[in-house]
């Protein structure tokens, strides 16, 4: 074997363990940072807002001239009547709040109530840390650890 030719030899053999290297760091680098990234929260049926109805248009002149009925809007928490003592409030933690049937962290969860969702809060545990609420439009009642909502009036 010629000189030459054992050098072409080392220069080739080096720079396929060099590609070999580098693309094996990429993928470790590339694999690594996805999978050190958080999923997304997920969203639980209790905690997606009611799908809109769609209305169907109508091409007709005739059910076009006709007067369509307005509906009735739902009162929101603060229009409808609360009960004595009680106040309507916020949620402000960003995960939203475990809705449970006492007040207790034992106690069974219930149902969530989503961020920035208005509540009804009913009253106050006499130790301060939890509270009751009811939900706006399901007239669902159970308990929240207190300390993370915001009143609104």
């Amino acid at each position: 074997m010629s000189l030459s030719g054992l050098i072409q030899f080392l220069i080739g053999f080096i720079l396929g363990v060099t590609l070999l290297a580098g693309s094996g760091a990429a993928a470790g680098y590339y694999f690594l940072t996805k999978l050190s990234t958080p999923p997304d929260r997920p969203t639980f049926a209790e905690e997606k807002p009611p799908e809109p109805v769609a209305k169907a248009q109508s091409s007709d002149a005739k059910s076009e001239a006709t007067p369509k009925p307005q509906a009735n809007p739902s009162p929101s928490p603060t229009e409808a009547q609360l009960p004595p003592g009680s106040y309507t409030a916020r949620v402000t933690w960003a995960e939203g709040l475990s809705l449970r049937d006492g007040p207790t962290p034992d106690a069974a969860r219930i149902g969530g109530v989503a961020y920035n969702q208005e509540i009804i809060v009913l009253k106050e545990s006499d130790d301060q840390k939890w509270q009751q609420v009811r939900l706006g439009e399901e007239g669902q009642e159970g308990w929240v650890k207190g300390g993370n909502i915001e009143r609104l009036d």
